[in-house]
Order: C-alpha cells, then sequence, then structure tokens
C-alpha cells in the first residue's frame, strides 16, 4: 500500500458521568482520529488515546497532532508499505511518543485487513470470537454511591470489576465491596499513587482475595515493584511501566508482576502490542486490554487485540453506552452477558458513523 492522504481531526465527546482517578477528573474525552486512504482508495481508521493534559503519560493530545504534522506523516506519506508491522521500523528513529505513532499504524492496520479480505483479529492472528470485558469504576464521593454503581454494572453482566484507589481511598473501600460481594472478581487500580513508604498499606489489601493491583508505584519503575512483589501476595500488574517489548522482557526477568496490561497506544501501537502478547505467552504472564476512554474507532481495534489467546483476563473495553450517549461507529460496540463478539467483517468490523464525527469535529487538518 501508499498513502496518498491522511486527514486528522480533532473530536469532542461528552461523557455520561465523570471519571476520576488518582491524577484527575475527566468530564469530556477530547482525542484525534486519523483517516488514511491509499492509492486503491482503501480507508482505514485508528484514534490517538492522550489526553489533554500529561496525566497518563508525558504525550497530550497537542503533542500527538506535533508528532503526527511534523515527523510521522511526512515519513508515512507516499511510503510503499508492505506490510504493517514495517511501520515500527520506519518510526525507530522517533524516541517515545506512543501514543502519536500508534494512532496512524492502527490506520495503516485497517487498510491492510481490508485489502488482505479479512478482519483486523483474524491480521493479527486472533482466533476467539467473542471476548469476556470487565469495566472500570473511577472514584466515587462515598462508599454508598460505589456500591450502587458497582452493583448497576454487574447487573449488565461484566465479568470484574476494576476500582481506582489513592492514598487515603484504598482499604476501607474494598473493605466495604468485600463485605458486599465476597466473590466478585474485584481488582485495584492505584494510577502510581503509591511509594513503598507505604507498604503496610498495599500489605492489608492481600486480605480481599484481589486479582491484582495495577501499577501501585511509579511510572518508570520496575526495580521497586519487584520489591513490593516480594512482599505481597496479591499479584501487581504493571501498566504505565510497559512501554514498550523491552520493558515488558525487564520487568519479567526482574519478577516485577504477575500480570501486564497492554494498551495499544501506550505501547507504540498493534505490531508492538502483540509482540508483548508473545514474549508473556511464552512466560506464563496473564494478560489483558485496558482502556484509554477510547471512542469506538479505538474500542474496536482493543477488541480485535485482544482476540489473541493470552489476552486472559477480562479487559477493559465495555460497550459504547457506558461512556459515551452516542459513540462514534455503527453498530456501537455491544455488551452481551459480560461478552463482545468480535467482528467477522473485514477491517475493524465498524463504520465510522460520519455525521456523529462531523458533529464532533473541533478542527480538521488534510494530509497529502
Amino acid at each position: 500500500m501508499k498513502l496518498k492522504e491522511i486527514i486528522v481531526r480533532h473530536i469532542k465527546m461528552p461523557m455520561k458521568a465523570p471519571f476520576a482517578t488518582s491524577f484527575g477528573t475527566i468530564h469530556d474525552k477530547e482525542l484525534l482520529l486519523i483517516e488514511a486512504k491509499d492509492q486503491s482508495g482503501t480507508i482505514g481508521w485508528g484514534e490517538a488515546v492522550a489526553f489533554v493534559a500529561p496525566w497518563y503519560t508525558e504525550e497530550t493530545l497537542k503533542t500527538t497532532w506535533h508528532m503526527l504534522e511534523d515527523f510521522l506523516i511526512p515519513i508515512l506519506l507516499h511510503k510503499e508499505i508492505g506490510h504493517p508491522d514495517e511501520v515500527s521500523t520506519l518510526f525507530s528513529s522517533i524516541r517515545r511518543n506512543c501514543m502519536a505513532k500508534a494512532s496512524i499504524e492502527g490506520a495503516v492496520w485497517d487498510i491492510y485487513a481490508q485489502q488482505t479480505n479479512q478482519s483486523l483479529a483474524r491480521a493479527l492472528g486472533g482466533k476467539k470470537e467473542r471476548i469476556e470485558v470487565g469495566v472500570s469504576v473511577g472514584i466515587q464521593p462515598s462508599k454508598e454511591v460505589l456500591l450502587t454503581v458497582i452493583q448497576y454494572h454487574l447487573k449488565k453482566g461484566y465479568k470484574r470489576v476494576k476500582v481506582k484507589i489513592k492514598p487515603g481511598h484504598d482499604v476501607e473501600v474494598v473493605r466495604a465491596i468485600r463485605s458486599e460481594m465476597p466473590d466478585l472478581p474485584l481488582m485495584v487500580d492505584a494510577n502510581s499513587a503509591y511509594s513503598l513508604n507505604d507498604l503496610d498499606v498495599l500489605q492489608q489489601l492481600d486480605a480481599y482475595n484481589l486479582l491484582m493491583i495495577e501499577q501501585p508505584l511509579a511510572v518508570d519503575d520496575i526495580v521497586d515493584h519487584a520489591k513490593l512483589q516480594g512482599k505481597i501476595t496479591t499479584p501487581i500488574c504493571l501498566d504505565e511501566s510497559i512501554a514498550c517489548y523491552e520493558d515488558a522482557r525487564k520487568a519479567i526477568e526482574l519478577g516485577s508482576c504477575g500480570v501486564i496490561n497492554i494498551k495499544i497506544g501506550r505501547v507504540g501501537g498493534l505490531t508492538e502490542a502483540k509482540r508483548i502478547h508473545d514474549l508473556c505467552k511464552e512466560n506464563n504472564i496473564p494478560v489483558w486490554c485496558g482502556g484509554m476512554l477510547e471512542a469506538g474507532i479505538g474500542r474496536a481495534h482493543n477488541i480485535a487485540l485482544t482476540s489473541l489467546s493470552n489476552f486472559i483476563l477480562p479487559g477493559d473495553t465495555a460497550g459504547s453506552s457506558h461512556y459515551w450517549y452516542e459513540d462514534i461507529i455503527f453498530p456501537e460496540v455491544i455488551v452481551e452477558d459480560g461478552y463482545i463478539s468480535v467482528p467477522q467483517a473485514i477491517g475493524i468490523g465498524y463504520s465510522p458513523n460520519m455525521k456523529v464525527i462531523e458533529k464532533l469535529t473541533l478542527s480538521k487538518k488534510v494530509y497529502q
């Protein structure tokens, strides 16, 4: 394929409810949509998941657009690409900026799947026809509200619940959930809010039969996570600490975790995500697909990736209606009894809803 046109759109999606974590509260999700067209007229879609502020990683929506416009798009435009795996090699001279890289690489994967007459899931090597999904619940104003929200999602069939914690909002929260739901598949996500000085608190969580504690310590750390894992029985799941294959390899060798969360944007694209998946499978480390409050395009890519065999644990790819009044794809992503069917149609398996996309677009630019 040879890309002849790329359109970048900045859209803003109002959320049904604010989403609160240890690093801030999100009321609306702003994101970039990438529409890439090759010389045959095939169109592929990608989504940039960086937030407007550098809460999660150093990337932001504006830095993503800068990287796309000044570096990544010029590298790919009018370049002959035989396979999407080549995109990572073409981008190798650009350090980090993983979310920017992933956004346009995803569009290339979509085009490739269409041109080889297969679904994106099949193009990646996925075999599952449906995936098991969980739900992520932000920090709530009270324990009573939290329990009500969890019960609401359980009635919808979600298979696992993740709750956000932070210092002062941790053990008592988990205790309250366990007192009402002793058998609930439950995990907690700290978003790097703790240090080894909080060992006593983190050890107390061992009593509550959690599936895992996600990213308790610093974003750039795997050494202290190894120390912590040696002192608690609950598996540590690394998220922000794993930005590439080499991070995963080193974390596994050090014993820094028992689980890895793979996010396409965080690791730089589907090719790198698949490499990390394969490494974890070889080392008996289960993986799951985390969420970045994706709209429908990003959600479709997550579903395709999760069809790979070592995605053993339910991911964060909730249905469209969990976050959005209306999504930017049709059909929207639907959860039925805790499962999402993996699309079998060619490409990402969902069609962009251009009417909604245009309504939500704040600005756009065409590159040729």
